[in-house]
């Protein structure tokens, strides 16, 4: 399932977020790489715990906790520390799958890469290339998404950033742990929550609702792990 999720950011900070990482000092990509994607990455990142970083991702995930889409859709039971990089002059990284198991930099913690997703800082209209490249069961979907904007896709899929020929392509990335592994079953609770919620603003006192969300929380039960 890819989801896009609109609006995390408002215009006037994302404009404040780029002005500071267009004066950042940023460090090769492939530090964060795993030994085969290394081959693939020619892009800049900011160090993990860099101090822009970290208040970048406080925002973000601030923001994300709170967002009933993006709840819904990842049923997230831990989330890794939102890094930060930027593509510019031919920047690229070519096909990959993310590595399954991530350990943020001076954590015992380790997070299962179930859930992948790309924040844009960059207007579609202020660089060339640098689409978000990724082969799902419906074939290859191209995403460039408005500053602000976020997309979320499985951390299984196959996927590449084509190379920026002009301007710089500034985003987030994270991963999601989730409380369903399996997309599918994730999916499908999606899709049942999507319903619940339009019956209920349509028919809010339709007695099946009710046995609905005892249908939903019971298939969560029987899928969850903590």
């Amino acid at each position: 399932m890819l989801l896009h999720i609109p609006g995390l950011f408002a215009k006037d900070e994302v404009q404040r977020i780029r002005q500071a990482l267009e004066q950042a000092d940023w460090a090769d990509g492939k530090v964060t790489a795993g030994f085969q994607s290394a081959k693939a990455k020619h892009n800049l990142q900011l160090p993990e715990g860099h101090p822009l970083a970290k208040e970048i991702g406080s925002a973000m995930l601030e923001r994300l906790w709170k967002n009933p889409l993006f709840m819904s859709a990842a049923l997230p039971h831990k989330v890794f520390p939102p890094l930060v990089n930027c593509y510019t002059a031919g920047g690229s990284f070519d096909f990959h799958i993310d590595n399954a198991v991530r350990q943020p930099k001076g954590s015992i913690e380790r997070v299962r890469t179930d859930l992948s997703a790309t924040l844009f800082f960059s207007e579609p209209e202020d660089y060339d290339g640098g689409e978000l490249e990724i082969q799902d069961t419906y074939g290859t979907q191209r995403v460039k998404l408005p500053a602000g904007d976020m997309v979320l896709y499985p951390g299984t899929s196959l996927h590449k950033v084509n190379a920026v020929t002009r301007g710089a392509r500034y985003a987030s990335f994270f991963w999601t742990q989730s409380l369903v592994r399996e997309d599918s079953q994730r999916a499908l609770l999606f899709e049942m929550d999507g319903a619940i919620q339009q019956l209920t603003q349509d028919i809010p006192d339709h007695p099946s609702l009710i046995r609905l969300t005892g249908t939903y929380h019971n298939l969560l039960r029987r899928w969850v792990e903590v």
